[in-house]
């Protein structure tokens, strides 16, 4: 019999930065029996205000180092390991852009709402000092929160990458581009389906914990806010998700968001050259603390320069610049909050034409049976004359950009209710959208935006044209089927960055010490579910490969190396090589474990880090699911988190969805409130 606790704490908060009375007895958090909080209030603002105070409940700690990391004090916390996100932000200079342009674009309803989620925090903090990691911490200021959106954009956009390519001094000539990231998301309208409702796939491929990893929740005001949906710890609405009018996803694009440049230095190092004119070199130190033997601080200090085009350091080659889309917009947590609210698709574009969130894909769907797929990107416009996809030349204003000058929203590759009937993205090229004749068309201004080409797809976007093919209309069933779709496409693309084809290729007869290895993998169905002896022996080698390649490695060698220790990992921990994925793969968290399906880039993506005892454990991949069905007669949305919304260990709540997670299982979520409040395992009130 389920257990109802009612905690009922008549309290009043006052948000100290605008002044705003809240009444926390008008702010309810009601637990599923899943442990999602559903966050009702009269206000916006007050629901800000209960999301916090959840998060906090849940993800307390993940919360604070984030926050340590923006304020440049992570490195207080982590150790060495912190210091490098300490320098690393203080290179940025986010914390400093932030603090300068916070009062001129945070402002309006939006700043309210976000200042009334940092009140929660800090309201948290106070009432449980015994979970405070760092007392410098707080209070919390919107200032941080925004920072730490834009830390998070840095990753997401991929731009981070070529500031660890300069101050490792691996930069060359040419840019590497991004490795593929994880992703699904697709669309179906009516026409498609058999019940003629629109489907939804929202199916992130995120780590399964820490930082970047999901958080679900429900929030409803009554001032028109009610949404289903996933964020991150910090994060103040929801990122991805839906409402009673439409719902969209988000996969990792991979245009060009950041620039390289060369400067040309005089002999002193203290100017560069810019148009013939000499600019001045400005010398800055980034610093930090280490924590050492879990109390001594040591400061740790490192050099770099300030320049018009952005952060600039010195490495072997010369100084390099480096200039990045996410640290030059505050809009990207208005936007979102912006999309949670609107009620069509005209409202939802006004949110996209802010150009706050500077990447990521987006696929939507709507009650009006509306699909919609655009790349999204706020990508400047550049002179064509230059080759962006490599380093720069940093002496001439013409290769300096703008957040104030960008290529036009209506440029970006999009398409709106094509004739084909849906919409998809696994972070494969935006100009395979949908069938060839349904797509986006690629144009010359793609050179200076640099998406990814047309043809470059990845396993997932291959599978999923291979399903697409021959279906005319998808039930729900088939729908799902396709989501959770395990299979690599009869043509591999590259696994983990390798080329694995070579596997199937090798004369087994050649290889005597594993050719009874080769002859299960090349004769296997290429499905990675969980009865599959062939995808343990697959998953376990591919695994491997990465481990012993080289950069002087031939393929078919690095193949041989991997098999080999494959194998004998399999005889050493199981006896045998007969061994099915589900004895190999785990879904796991303390004493819970379960088998799980999936491999890398398979539409049901699983990636795994190896064990001592042999086993994979699933790190990333599948994360947060949601599939929606919009219909005349409303939204029906089904979800599941990898493990739960705690990350407490030992707390029910961190556990409370594993079970359903591995067995491929959603549970269904609803609006109704007053079914909500009826079914409620805990209902209480934030302080």
């Amino acid at each position: 019999m389920k257990r109802l606790i009612t905690i009922l704490l008549f309290v009043t908060s006052v948000n100290v930065l605008t002044g705003q009375s809240l009444n926390t007895d008008e702010i309810v958090i009601a637990r599923d029996s899943f442990g999602v909080p559903h966050i009702f209030a009269p206000t916006h603002d007050g629901v800000a205000y209960g999301l916090a105070w959840a998060q906090c409940e849940d993800q307390f700690t993940t919360l604070q180092e984030i926050q340590a990391a923006c304020r440049g004090v992570l490195g207080e916390i982590k150790g060495k390991d912190g210091v490098i996100a300490d320098i690393g932000i203080q290179y940025m200079g986010i914390a400093d852009f932030v603090n300068a342009q916070y009062d001129s674009q945070v402002s309006g309803e939006f700043k309210s709402y976000l200042e009334s989620y940092v009140a929660g925090v800090n309201a948290y903090a106070a009432s449980h000092p015994e979970r405070v990691i760092l007392k410098k911490l707080f209070p919390v200021s919107g200032q941080d929160i925004i920072t730490g959106y834009l830390l998070g954009s840095t990753e997401i956009s991929g731009a981070g990458r070529d500031l660890q390519r300069i101050i490792s001094g691996r930069i060359d000539r040419d840019l590497p581009k991004n490795e593929d990231k994880g992703s699904n998301a697709f669309a179906i309208s009516s026409d498609k389906t058999r019940d003629g409702k629109t489907y939804l796939a929202i199916n992130s491929h995120q780590p399964l914990e820490g930082w970047y990893s999901w958080y679900e929740a429900h929030l409803q005001s009554e001032e028109g806010m009610d949404i289903i949906g996933g964020t991150f710890a910090g994060g103040v609405s929801i990122f991805l998700g839906a409402n009673q009018h439409l719902g969209w996803a988000h996969t990792v694009n991979h245009a060009d968001f950041s620039d390289v440049y060369l400067l040309e230095v005089n002999d002193d190092k203290t100017a560069y050259m810019v148009d013939g004119e000499w600019m001045p070199l400005i010398k800055r130190k980034a610093r930090a603390k280490a924590k050492v033997l879990g109390f001594l601080k040591i400061p740790v200090s490192r050099t770099y320069y300030e320049t018009i085009y952005g952060p600039a350091f010195e490495t072997n080659e010369g100084f390099y610049a480096w200039s990045f889309m996410a640290g030059k917009t505050l809009k990207m947590a208005e936007q979102w909050w912006r999309m949670n609210l609107a009620s069509n698709l005209n409202e939802f574009k006004d949110a996209l034409e802010m150009r706050g969130i500077v990447s990521t894909n987006i696929v939507y769907a709507d009650r009006e049976d509306n699909i919609y797929y655009v790349s999204n990107g706020s990508i400047p416009k550049r002179d064509p004359k230059y080759d962006w996809s490599k380093v720069l030349p940093g002496n001439t204003m013409e290769t300096k950009t703008s957040m104030n000058d960008l290529v036009p929203f209506e440029a970006l590759p999009q398409v709106l209710n094509p004739e084909c009937g849906w919409v998809f993205n696994t972070n494969n090229t935006p100009f395979t959208a949908s069938f060839s004749n349904c797509s986006p068309v690629e144009n010359d201004l793609n050179q200076v935006m640099g998406f990814q080409t047309s043809g470059k797809e990845n396993n997932r976007s291959v599978r999923f044209l291979e399903l697409m093919e021959g279906a005319e209309k998808l039930s729900y069933e088939d729908f799902k089927a396709v989501k959770y779709d395990n299979r690599y496409p009869s043509a591999f693309r590259k696994v983990r960055g390798m080329d694995v084809n070579v596997l199937m290729k090798m004369n087994s007869a050649e290889y005597p010490e594993v050719k009874d290895m080769l002859e299960i993998i090349q004769s296997w169905d290429r499905r990675t579910n969980v009865e599959s002896v062939g995808a343990s022996l697959f998953l376990s080698t591919i695994y491997a490969m990465h481990d012993v390649r080289g950069e002087l490695m031939q393929r078919e060698e690095q193949a041989y190396k991997g098999l080999l220790e494959a194998k004998q990992i399999l005889l050493e921990n199981f006896g045998t090589i007969q061994v099915p994925l589900a004895q190999i793969q785990k879904h796991s968290r303390g004493e819970i474990s379960f088998p799980m399906a999936g491999g890398p880039d398979v539409l049901a993506s699983i990636y795994s880090e190896k064990q001592k005892d042999g086993t994979l454990r699933a790190i990333g991949g599948e994360s947060y699911i949601e599939l929606v069905k919009f219909g005349s007669d409303g939204v029906e949305i089904e979800s599941i988190n990898a493990y739960g919304n705690s990350e407490v260990p030992g707390h029910p709540y961190s556990t409370s969805q594993m079970e359903y997670f591995a067995h491929q299982k959603l549970k269904k979520m609803t609006f109704n409130k007053e079914k909500i409040l009826e079914e409620a395992i805990e209902i209480y009130h934030p302080q």
